[in-house]
């Protein structure tokens, strides 16, 4: 197992909560699913599983309220299967459908991350994977533009040996209430949260087992 420390930055940040699906409130730091998302666009392997152990948060928390065009709907899947099938238009006129939303964004946002991954499969041994992942982060490759939460909130990942302090390094407790932690998508894309809090300045994350919680809960029932 190797352990890896990142600095994520980005001018926006958009970590939606579920229960605010039309205008969009973002949780207050970075939630472990982004936070592994942010690993995944630097290096993935269907070998390798990522997993977030802390979480620091290095700047102020502040929010920025913006509106933003969107569309109230999307194509009906009887529609585009129709088109496929029958050779018809398909399309979806924006003037016509377009609705104008609030998102409470998080600004001027940095956090720490520290992660490590487990092999699952293949014949690459962790070393391999390790060593591929710290070149590709160092020379800023990536599968994917990085962003933090939402793709058109930009991010900037950076190599560090050592997290450094941040705002909230003096603070002894800080509760965050109920976070998202992961989508469980091989049990119907199920999502499953911790409830995190912020001591001096990190959140420890708990480990995400979807299959020992499901067994778990089926025995308690």
């Amino acid at each position: 197992m190797f352990g890896f420390k990142i600095l994520a930055k980005g001018p926006l940040a958009l970590f939606s909560r579920p229960e605010t699906r039309v205008e969009r409130d973002s949780y207050d730091c970075i939630t472990p699913s982004a936070a592994r998302a942010l690993c995944e666009g630097c290096y993935w392997k269907p070998e390798i599983r990522w997993k977030i152990r802390r979480i620091h948060v290095l700047n102020p928390i502040r929010r920025l309220s913006l509106r933003r065009n969107e569309l109230s709907s999307k194509i009906a899947e009887r529609t585009a299967n129709s088109a496929r099938v029958n050779g018809g238009p398909l399309a979806t006129f924006i003037e016509s459908d377009r609705q104008q939303r609030a998102a409470m964004y998080l600004r001027d946002v940095c956090y720490g991350i520290e992660a490590e991954f487990e092999v699952i499969g293949g014949s690459d041994g962790p070393g391999k994977h390790a060593a591929m992942f710290e070149r590709r982060l160092k020379k800023g490759q990536c599968f994917h533009r990085y962003y933090l939460g939402t793709r058109e909130c930009e991010a900037d990942l950076q190599w560090v040996d050592e997290i450094p302090e941040g705002a909230y390094a003096t603070i002894p407790e800080h509760d965050f209430g109920m976070m998202l932690h992961d989508i469980d998508y091989e049990n119907s894309m199920t999502p499953h949260f911790f409830h995190a809090v912020m001591r001096h300045g990190i959140i420890e994350v708990p480990e995400f087992s979807p299959i020992r919680q499901q067994k778990s809960n089926h025995t308690g029932a």
